[in-house]
């Protein structure tokens, strides 16, 4: 029981004289926003214009009952269900509350997490981003910064150029279809 102890005390304190000697490996999103969207982080969401301000009862007016859910109350559609995950089409994807466009078809890649998945929005001023801990996870939550619908989450797994996998609900999306 005694070398069990001393090997587990062997690898923590190996694991934090690593992280001590090496802290450039921390890797955290903060660090990742900073580097790769320096803007949306110095201006997180500042530059939209004409901010859509709405009561909870208008939202439910003009959205459909799920697309109120995943924006309004910040919730998510089941992996492999929302009707963007798999599809294939050129165009823009837009905000499903305000229209703002988000995301264009050639950001966008198989994640193989079950949700759209795109690489990099068309402009980060068009996004806010806000730590989130719900449910017991440390991620950042992208918000539209039009109309503060929540979108979903970025993450710092995604392909290069930029390394980050904004992980989005369809249900918080429209698409227009690029025009041939």
């Amino acid at each position: 029981m005694s070398k069990i102890i001393i090997v587990f005390i062997l690898i923590v304190g190996a694991g934090l004289l690593w992280k001590f000697i090496n802290p450039s490996h921390t890797n955290t999103m903060a660090e990742i926003k900073s580097i790769s969207k320096p803007d949306s982080t110095k201006q997180n969401g500042e530059k939209m214009s004409d901010k859509v301000i709405k009561s909870d009862e208008e939202w439910k007016k003009e959205l459909s009952p799920e697309e109120y859910r995943i924006l309004r109350e910040k919730g998510t559609e089941r992996a492999f269900t929302g009707k963007y995950w798999d599809h294939h089409e050129l165009g823009t994807y837009i905000c499903a509350a305000c229209g703002t466009e988000l995301f264009e078809s050639n950001t966008k890649f198989d994640s193989g997490c079950g949700w759209p998945s795109y690489f990099e929005p068309i402009d980060s001023s068009r996004i806010i981003y806000k730590d989130d801990s719900s449910f017991g996870m440390k991620r950042t939550e992208v918000i539209c910064a039009k109309c503060d619908g929540h979108l979903g989450h970025v993450f710092d797994d995604g392909p290069p150029p930029t390394g980050l996998r904004y992980c989005i609900n369809s249900g918080s999306m429209k698409f227009i279809k690029k025009e041939k």
